[in-house]
C-alpha cells in the first residue's frame, strides 16, 4: 500500500513551495542540459538562461537545437550554446564530451535530462542495445563519466563548493527493477514490453544516481535523481492519440512543471546536501522503491557500465 500511496501523492502533488523565481544568480556557472531542445529540457534551459548561467544545450539534431536556441533567445534575450550529442552512440558521446572539454575546463551543473520513452520494441542503439536502455542509462553514464574531471574542477570555483549532477528519472522507476537479460536482442528481451523496458531504464537511473553520489560525494559532487512529475511533453510521441488525450485531461501537467524539481535539485542552496536522494514533484524529497537503495545492486550496475564502456 505504501508504494501505491507514494505514486498517488506524486501523480497529484501538493502545490510547490519553491518556484523558478527562487533560483539564485548563476553568473559564472557552466551548465549542460541533455535533451535541451524540447520539453522539460527546454524549460530547464530557459530558466537557467534567465538566471545568467552559461548553458550548453545538448541534443542530437542541430536543426532542432538551433530552432530551440533561437526561440529561447526571443524569450530570454540570451543564447544557449549547441552541443551535439547522440546518447544512442558511444562513439558520438565520446566526441561530444571531447568537444565540451575542449571549450570548458569546469562544469558546475549537469542535467542528464534527455531520453526516449516507449519506442517500437525493435529499435536499438548504434551499439546494439535496447534503445531505451542504451540511451537513458548507458549513454548518460558514459557522458557523465567523461565529464567528471570538469565537474571536479568546478567544485573549486562554485560559490557553495559543490558541483551537481541531476538525473531525470520518472514515476515509472517504481514499476520495475533491472533485468540483466533484456539489454540486447534475445529471448529475455523478447518477453518484455517496451513499457517495461522504459520502467527498467528509469529505475536504473535512480540506482546510477545513488552509486555515483556514493562514489563522488566526498569529492563535493552532489548527485540526485528526479521524478519530474507526469508532464505533457514530446516524450509521449509514441503514445496512441486517444490514450494521449485521456492522459492530458486526467493526469498530465503543463511542461514548465516538469522542470521545477530538477531546477530545485540543480540550483537551490537548500538541496546542496541531498547527495544520493530521490526527489519528487514538486521540489520535495521522496523515496524510490527499496531495491534502488541496495549497495550491491549499485556496485553491480557500475561494474557493468565500466565493462560496457571501456575504450
Amino acid at each position: 500500500m505504501g508504494q501505491q500511496w507514494s505514486l498517488l501523492d506524486q501523480y497529484y502533488p501538493p502545490k510547490s513551495k519553491w518556484s523558478v523565481d527562487n533560483i539564485p544568480d548563476l553568473s559564472g556557472r557552466v551548465v549542460v542540459v541533455t535533451g535541451g531542445n524540447t520539453g522539460i529540457g527546454k524549460e530547464t534551459v530557459k530558466a537557467l538562461l534567465n538566471h545568467n548561467a552559461k548553458v550548453y544545450l545538448a541534443a542530437r539534431s542541430r536543426g532542432k537545437a538551433e530552432e530551440a536556441i533561437n526561440d529561447l533567445k526571443k524569450q530570454t534575450g540570451k543564447s544557449a550554446i549547441f552541443l551535439e550529442l547522440d546518447l544512442a552512440s558511444k562513439e558520438k558521446i565520446r566526441k561530444s564530451a571531447a568537444e565540451f572539454l575542449s571549450k570548458e575546463k569546469e562544469l558546475h551543473i549537469l542535467f542528464d535530462n534527455g531520453g526516449v520513452m516507449w519506442p517500437d520494441h525493435k529499435e536499438l542503439t548504434a551499439d546494439g542495445y535496447d534503445l531505451q536502455w542504451g540511451t537513458n542509462v548507458v549513454g548518460h553514464y558514459l557522458f557523465t563519466s567523461l565529464l567528471l574531471p570538469a565537474l571536479e574542477a568546478a567544485t573549486h570555483t562554485s560559490p557553495d563548493g559543490k558541483a551537481r549532477v541531476v538525473i531525470t528519472s520518472s514515476a515509472a522507476a517504481y514499476l520495475n527493477t533491472i533485468h540483466w537479460e533484456t539489454f540486447v536482442p534475445g529471448p529475455g528481451r523478447d518477453k518484455v514490453s517496451t513499457y517495461d523496458l522504459y520502467s527498467q531504464s528509469k529505475f536504473a537511473n535512480v540506482v546510477f544516481a545513488r552509486e555515483l553520489g556514493r562514489r563522488y560525494g566526498a569529492k563535493n559532487i552532489v548527485v540526485t535523481a528526479v521524478n519530474p512529475g507526469n508532464i505533457s511533453t514530446d516524450l509521449q510521441r509514441h503514445v496512441p492519440s486517444v490514450a494521449r488525450y485521456i492522459l492530458d485531461k486526467l493526469m498530465l501537467y503543463p511542461t514548465p512543471y516538469g522542470a521545477l524539481t530538477q531546477l530545485w535539485a540543480g540550483t537551490s542552496p537548500e538541496t546542496v546536501d541531498l547527495n544520493g536522494k530521490f526527489l519528487i514533484p514538486w521540489a520535495r524529497v521522496g523515496e524510490c522503491r527499496p531495491e534502488a537503495n541496495d549497495p550491491e545492486l549499485g556496485q553491480k550496475l557500475w561494474e557493468y557500465f565500466e565493462q560496457e564502456t571501456k575504450a
